[in-house]
């Protein structure tokens, strides 16, 4: 798994717990940031995993 997509399932994983504590803590709106951060994270998880597998399907190693 590249790096880049480990870091952003990472900030996925903190940002959905974030999300959790602010909607459980009455602060709707920044529970809505928090949710906004986890789609715009996940969707770079994949963009990442995606770009790892296609690289390494042509054989380059750079990363």
């Amino acid at each position: 798994m590249p790096r880049l997509a480990l870091y952003a399932l990472a900030v996925c994983v903190l940002a959905v717990a974030a999300a959790v504590v602010s909607f459980v803590r009455g602060s709707v709106f920044i529970g809505i940031v928090w949710v906004l951060l986890v789609g715009l994270s996940s969707n770079m998880t994949w963009y990442y995993l995606r770009r790892g597998r296609n690289r390494a399907s042509d054989g380059s190693v750079t990363g």
